[in-house]
């Protein structure tokens, strides 16, 4: 899967150094932002799965705000490489949960392997945070249809009865039959005792 990658940096000499870093590795840059306004547009437009963020960039917003954004509302993977390494701004990064911090001057070496950790790291951590048939039978008394595993999953999105009804094209009273037996299968009582279970 070729990796599509946005740099979020203001001055032009490091950023190209960046995406040519970047481009002998075989990652796809899909944009180069300068500013904070220009990186919101091309999160939105471009749609990247990964974000190399400076963190003092022109715009509004610096690349810690940016952070915050990228990990709320896109949730895809990034890291920051940028001169400040100071205790104060380590102190804003933190709570961000970058998958990486580069200081500059950086080597080849040290953004390509930092890259392909953040990009390992995020897909693993979507496998763990993903439903899928096969792990729910392991912890079933008995395997799940596939239509018990379906509600299962839009159980865990958050959806009400009604609402699973509505999805699958049944009567909320159908749904509630399956939710009998599937909280049978997995040995609890309640949604919320299912909704921990699968945790």
């Amino acid at each position: 899967m070729l990796v599509k990658v946005l740099i979020v940096e203001d001055e032009p000499i490091i950023s190209a150094d960046i995406e040519f870093t970047l481009g002998t590795a075989d990652y796809k840059v899909v944009g180069i932002a300068h500013s904070s306004l220009k990186a919101l547009d091309m999160l939105a437009s471009r749609q990247p799965d990964m974000v190399i963020l400076d963190i003092n960039i022109k715009g509004d917003k610096d690349g810690i705000e940016l952070a915050e954004i990228i990990r709320e509302k896109y949730n895809i993977p990034f890291l920051f490489l940028t001169s400040y390494s100071d205790k104060v701004t380590l102190e804003r990064v933190k709570p961000t949960l970058p998958y990486g911090y580069i200081v500059k001057p950086f080597k080849e070496r040290d953004l390509l392997s930092s890259v392909e950790i953040a990009i390992f790291r995020h897909q693993q951590e979507k496998e763990e945070n993903t439903l899928s048939k096969p792990k729910l039978d392991q912890i079933a008394i008995l395997p799940l249809t596939d239509t018990e595993f379906k509600i299962v999953e839009l159980l865990w999105k958050g959806l009400g009865n009604q609402s699973i009804a509505d999805e699958l094209f049944v009567s909320v009273n159908t749904v509630k039959t399956h939710l009998k037996n599937i909280y049978e299968k997995m040995e609890v009582k309640t949604r919320n005792e299912l909704l921990v279970k699968l945790r």
